[in-house]
Formats: structure tokens, sequence, C-alpha cells
């Protein structure tokens, strides 16, 4: 493209997508900023964003014009110094290729079939004491104590202190995916000394023998990646595997609690979890939104974008575009053809920990939906407010056994 600008201007949208009014409920101020144009000019926080799907799509794919190596958030990383070395999802080209080669070495189909005897063993195990009990919490007994368990002994981290900083390292890491609120800076606050924690029990000798952390240190033996980076990427498993992953099991619980019609379908026909799962991904999306970065003067929708400008992308609002998912976008359905959905990314940088993801939901919701016949909720489930993610910090709840 032609050096000087071409094209329409970003009109300018007033609300605050980031205001804890929004991040309660997001989705009709997301219809609203989809129906004002393909980018808009956020004015709260001068930054451009994409809702739709197939603009947000764009993004994601081009990840030579939309770089991420200048940072997931709103601070340019290429002009300001970051807070913690710069890890995979913030890297690009050839240094993202040499460590998305490692990880994806190790979390192979191979590596990951491998695991699934160990999580359901540890699945029944849970699942025979919540039942035992009757009443517990989808988050506190469930989606939190599964990954931290299962996940961190399969990357090979030690056990003690993972509880205590693992819950807030993600929540604070993340906060920099966004803008610098109070809410922000509370979460970062809040997860002060825990990146030199998972920093210190990343470290080779840290690691169980033969673990998937262990794998990634061989990389580094054999020279196809630094020490650094090795160190970088199993502190990055530890995100793919864990942090989302019980934003995830939480919320896809959640709505399957609140569409009970589909959870009984679940409960009749356990092989639907998968499909459950990915259309959870889809109408819940752990990840909200993120940030990518112009390499070179661009369009997006025919909207003129600058060299060096902040995009921010809203996965979650363009997995609820009735431009793409038709006008029951909004609604839950385990029989939607769900895949294509933006939750893990999209192109070079799609989430090469998701199968982790992936099988730590479908063995813990598979052994559910076997041996309950019925979740109800006992209160009001308590969110986990969050910039960038969504999730919830307490779902009461009774059951039935099957």
């Amino acid at each position: 493209m032609d050096s000087k600008l071409a094209g329409a201007t970003a009109p300018i949208f007033t609300e605050d997508p980031y205001s804890n009014e929004h991040l309660v409920d997001p989705y009709a101020l997301f219809e609203r900023m989809r129906d004002a144009g393909p980018v808009l000019k956020i004015q709260e926080h001068g930054v451009l964003a994409v809702t739709r799907f197939d603009e947000c799509k764009e993004v994601l794919d081009d990840y030579r014009t939309f770089i991420s190596g200048a940072g997931a958030g709103p601070k340019n990383l290429h002009h300001e110094p970051s807070w913690r070395a710069q890890g995979i999802m913030e890297s690009d080209p050839p240094i993202h290729t040499q460590m998305r080669q490692a990880m994806a070495g190790v979390i192979s189909p191979r590596g990951v079939r491998s695991l699934r005897a160990g999580f359901e063993e540890y699945a029944t195990e849970l699942v025979d004491e919540l039942l035992e009990r009757g009443e517990f919490d989808l988050i506190k007994d469930l989606s939190e104590v599964f990954p931290l368990r299962a996940f961190g002994d399969a990357v090979g981290i030690p056990r003690e202190g993972r509880a205590e900083n693992l819950l807030t390292l993600g929540a604070a890491n993340f906060s920099t995916f966004g803008p610098d609120t109070p809410l922000a800076r509370e979460h970062f606050a809040a997860g002060a000394g825990t990146n030199d924690w998972a920093m210190a029990n990343t470290a080779r000798e840290r690691l169980s023998p033969g673990s998937l952390g262990a794998q990634i240190w061989d990389y580094a033996d054999r020279g196809e990646i630094t020490t650094a980076q090795a160190a970088l990427l199993v502190r990055a498993m530890l995100s793919a595997g864990l942090d989302t992953t019980i934003f995830s099991l939480g919320s896809t619980l959640l709505t399957l609690v609140r569409h009970p019609e589909q959870y009984a379908k679940v409960h009749e026909n356990p092989k639907l979890v998968k499909f459950a799962i990915d259309e959870a991904f889809r109408f819940e999306s752990p990840f909200q939104s993120f940030y990518r970065t112009t390499s070179q003067v661009t369009e997006i929708g025919g909207v003129a974008v600058p060299e060096d400008t902040k995009v921010a992308v809203f996965v979650g609002a363009a997995n609820r575009d009735e431009r793409r998912w038709g006008p029951t976008a909004n609604e839950y359905d385990i029989t939607r053809q769900a895949g294509g959905h933006l939750a893990f990314g999209m192109g070079i940088h799609q989430c090469v920990g998701q199968p982790l993801s992936r099988l730590e939901m479908d063995v813990l919701i598979t052994e559910l939906a076997n041996r309950v016949k019925s979740i109800e909720l006992t209160a009001e489930p308590e969110q986990f407010m969050h910039t960038t993610l969504r999730g919830w910090k307490s779902i009461p709840v009774k059951v039935t056994a099957a």
C-alpha cells in the first residue's frame, strides 16, 4: 500500500468496554460496537478496536502486518520496557517460530494422549469426593482444584505453592493485556512476586524428570532454543493449561447449569461433551480481548490505520457476531457447528496449548456427565472481575447423582 493513508476514518465510540458495568455483561455493548462499524476508536482509551468476526480474523491471520512483538496489551513494548521477559505470546518470527516448534513438539497428539489416563484417574477421585458431599463450589472445589493438581503434575512443577502463586500470577499477567485501569492495577499488585516464583519453579532442576516442562528443556540441550526461552516456554505452558482452563471450565459448567436442557443432552450422550465445550468457548470466551500493533500503514474494513498503531481485538465480541453465527449468535446450542471460533486466536499465534486445555475439560466434564444427573445453583454465582479475562470466583451448586 502507498505510504500515504487512504480510506475512511474510524468512528469515535464513547462507551468504555473496560468499565466494570460492561465487564459484568458485555454482550449488549458488543452488539452496539459491531453495529457502529468495522473499526472503532474507543474514546476513553484512544485505541482502535475491531469487534466483528471477519475483521478480527483478518487481524489475527495477518501476523506480518499486525505484529505481537510490540506487546499483547495497549503499551507498545518497542518503545517502553516490559515488566517481564517477553514470551511466546509477545514475539514474532523467527523467534516465535523457534519457540512454537519446541512447544508443539512437546504438546504433540501423542504427548497429550499419554496424559489422559492420569487425568481420568484424578477426575474420578475428585468427582467421588464431590458426589459424597452433594453440595460444593464449581470453581473453588472443582475448576481450580483439578488443573492445579492434574496439569501442574504433568508440567512437573513442585506442588507446594501452586495455589498461592499461580492463580494470582495469571490474573496479574493478563491484566497487562488491557488498559491501565484501577481493576487492572489491583490484579497486577496482587500478583507481586508470583512471576519470580513461577520462573524459579520452572527451572530445569525444579521439574520432575520426563515431565512436559523437562521435555521443553531437552530442546534447549539440543540447541534448538535458548535456556532463557526454555524457562519462558514452561511458564507459558502453565498459562496455556491452567489459567484459561480454570475460567473455561467454570464458564462451561455454569452455562450448562443455566441451560439444563443442554446438560440433559450431554448426560444422555457424553460424546456430546466436546461439542458443549467448543460452543462454550464461543459463547463465553475466556479471553475477551488483546492487542496487536501495525507494522505498516494498512486498512481494516476500509478504514485507514497508520503504522505503529495499537488495535484491540475483541474476540469475545467476534464470537457473538450475527454476521458469522446467524440470528442465534447469543444462544448456547451444543448442536451448533462452533468450530472456527476465535477463543484460541487464529493463525501462527493460535494457542499452541489448546489440546491440553481441551483434554482437561473433556476428561472432567465427561466424568460429571456420566455420573451426575442434574446440577442446580444454590446461590448466585460471583463473577471474577478482570479487564481481559471472563470467568467466575464462585458457583455454589448441589448435584443429583445418576
